[in-house]
């Protein structure tokens, strides 16, 4: 049986459009709000909802989403309230992917054969777990695969050919191609190189190919959406929930409908990339 993440990007081909993957923080800036704004991304466009486990040391991320986390934590979020939140979630939608992003130490914490089956009951369908190299598939990857739960590798500039087919190895749902190097949010994706790395990369594998980092506004995914089977926003929305939070840090009332009407023009621009 194919999971929501093989099921949506089959649709999607046949639809000839890309995908729209949209990141947020789990519990960011409280577990309320961030369930409200998970439960309105798929009516706002998104098509695979990617969400951050709030870790107290995330190396790969830029300020944006450093900020969310911390605000996450300081708000109480947990792994367990994160699981929840997707339980909720499914509650009322059973279709749309979800992947958890992160890092390894919440996971080897709360015990990896414990995470996979709260995780999958939960309805989480794939992880991207990005200190975990292809070397260590023993620790997560394999488990996760034989959980009937999606991991997907991340491939960046840097990946030559030598290198590419360890990280495709146990890769499952897509790809993940990091489209500029450093941390999160840090610069803008080049369309141009964006392709060219695509293409290697499709060449080595059937997956579907999605692109994320440096990706911030309806214009850069309609760019990216070209090229890829797929693109992801994240530190530009984390930097939406911030811009609408109130002198205190609390949501404020616009907050929620701010989120969804800047995601529903980040999709457009996914949704009619390929038109233009």
């Amino acid at each position: 049986m194919s999971s929501r993440i093989e099921q949506r990007f089959a649709a999607l081909k046949k639809e000839g459009r890309a995908a729209f993957v949209a990141f947020v923080t789990a519990g960011d800036p409280d577990l309320d709000t961030s369930l409200a704004i998970i439960k309105g991304l798929p009516d706002a466009g998104t098509d695979v909802i990617e969400i951050g486990m709030p870790f107290t040391d995330p190396m790969a991320e830029g300020p944006p989403i450093q900020a969310s986390y911390q605000r996450a934590l300081k708000g109480g979020q947990t792994m367990r309230k994160t699981l929840e939140l997707v339980r909720q979630f499914r509650e009322g939608n059973d279709d749309t992917p979800i992947i958890l992003m992160g890092y390894y130490n919440p996971v080897y914490h709360y015990g990896v054969d414990k995470f996979l089956a709260d995780a999958k009951s939960a309805g989480v369908d794939g992880l991207i777990i990005v200190d975990l190299p292809a070397e260590e598939d023993s620790e997560l990857c394999l488990p996760s695969l034989k959980a009937g739960i999606n991991f997907i590798r991340l491939a960046t500039p840097t990946t030559d050919e030598k290198r590419l087919p360890t990280i495709l190895k146990n890769t499952s749902g897509f790809v993940y191609y990091v489209s500029v190097k450093g941390i999160t949010g840090a610069a803008a994706a080049e369309a141009t190189g964006v392709a060219e790395a695509v293409a290697r990369i499709k060449a080595a594998t059937e997956l579907p190919v999605i692109v994320g980092f440096g990706i911030k506004t309806p214009q850069n995914v309609a760019a990216i959406a070209r090229h890829a089977d797929g693109a992801v926003v994240g530190s530009a929305i984390v930097d939406c929930i911030k811009d609408n939070l109130d002198q205190d840090s609390t949501a404020s009332s616009g907050l929620v409908p701010a989120v969804l009407d800047f995601v529903k023009s980040l999709a457009a621009g996914v949704h009619t990339g390929r038109d233009k």
